[in-house]
């Protein structure tokens, strides 16, 4: 009679273990037990789970919160950025301003890498920062980025829109 135990113990070193890593004896062992129960189960393996093992598998999740999963980057919420850049004047170098205004904050504020958006809407140029899940996140972006910029600082604002979910 094969010790059901031994004989899982040596599949599992069958298969974890490469051939050429074993010793010859024990491939012919693992072997031996492969041929074993295959004789001894006709072919076929009957496996036995107790019921309380099969409820938990089995049993449907419950979730507290049915709220969509969230994911960063892939996810778009309204939300809310700050306006650093709005203009339609002088159109020949609209775009490289916008983009400029853009770079100038990224220098100072690396924290906003990825989260500078600037677009065109005919015929203005925009530059937005941020991802925003809140006004009072948003308020206190605003507020530092004011500071920091005084020169355009009237030119700022929150404005509200479609954001990707960062964190």
């Amino acid at each position: 009679m094969l010790n059901p135990g031994k004989v899982i113990l040596s599949l599992a070193l069958a298969a974890l273990a490469a051939p050429s890593l074993l010793a010859q004896n024990e491939a012919k062992e693992g072997a031996l037990v492969l041929k074993a129960m295959e004789v001894a189960s006709d072919g076929n393996v009957k496996v036995t789970i107790p019921d309380d093992i099969l409820e938990l598998l089995f049993k449907p999740i419950e979730r507290k919160d049915e709220t969509p999963a969230l994911h960063p980057g892939l996810n778009k919420m309204t939300g809310y950025r700050i306006q650093v850049f709005s203009d339609g004047r002088n159109q020949h170098s609209l775009e490289s301003r916008a983009k400029a205004r853009g770079g100038a904050i990224l220098a100072k504020f690396p924290k906003y890498r990825g989260q500078v958006y600037t677009f065109s809407k005919s015929p203005n140029w925009y530059t937005r920062i941020g991802n925003f899940r809140t006004t009072d996140e948003a308020s206190k972006a605003l507020a530092e980025l004011k500071q920091a910029f005084p020169s355009f600082a009237s030119e700022m604002r929150m404005v509200k829109c479609q954001i990707t979910l960062v964190k």
